[in-house]
């Protein structure tokens, strides 16, 4: 059964002032505007998402919800997990095997230089660039069952430079 993975990098951020926790940036005008043509482009090319998985740091939770409502997903089911901060590819990969299997379309909103990575290793486009704030890979898999997918390979179907 083919599945898609979006993996997305949050939207520009504001650089931290002193003393402010990496956690709590927030998103600056212009990373808001990344993420609604982000979505916009979501929503064109894959319609919706059936779960969206998020850091919860401020700029990953605020890319995420901007996505969300465009995608006409409800914000009250975005899975923010706290393991998803700055996490490395192997923990990014974890969360995904653990969606229930009915899901088909996943949108995964997290931080570099995880995501790019999880994005080369999915793909094996290791010649994959950087993900710049708010770009999106989608990769297509072919899974019976989300907990498989350390054992298999994607193909990328299409990458959008927010």
């Amino acid at each position: 059964m083919q599945r898609i993975v979006l993996l997305c990098r949050h939207a520009e951020a504001y650089d931290p002032f002193p003393l402010q926790p990496d956690f709590e940036r927030e998103l600056t005008p212009a990373g808001q505007q990344q993420a609604r043509n982000t979505a916009k482009w979501l929503r064109e090319k894959f319609s919706k998402a059936d779960a969206l998985l998020a850091s919860p740091a401020t700029r990953a939770n605020a890319t995420a919800r901007i996505i969300a409502n465009r995608l006409y997903f409800d914000e009250e089911h975005i899975m923010y997990n706290p393991d998803l901060y700055n996490a490395r590819e192997s923990q990014l990969m974890k969360s995904l095997g653990e969606l229930p299997d009915h899901v088909k379309q996943v949108l995964l909103v997290a931080h570099n230089p995880g995501i790019t990575r999880l994005a080369r290793e999915l793909t094996e486009e290791l010649r994959l660039g950087y993900l710049e704030p708010a770009d999106v890979v989608a990769v297509a898999v072919e899974l019976e069952q989300w907990r498989d997918i350390h054992l298999t390979n994607g193909h990328l179907l299409d990458h959008f430079k927010g």
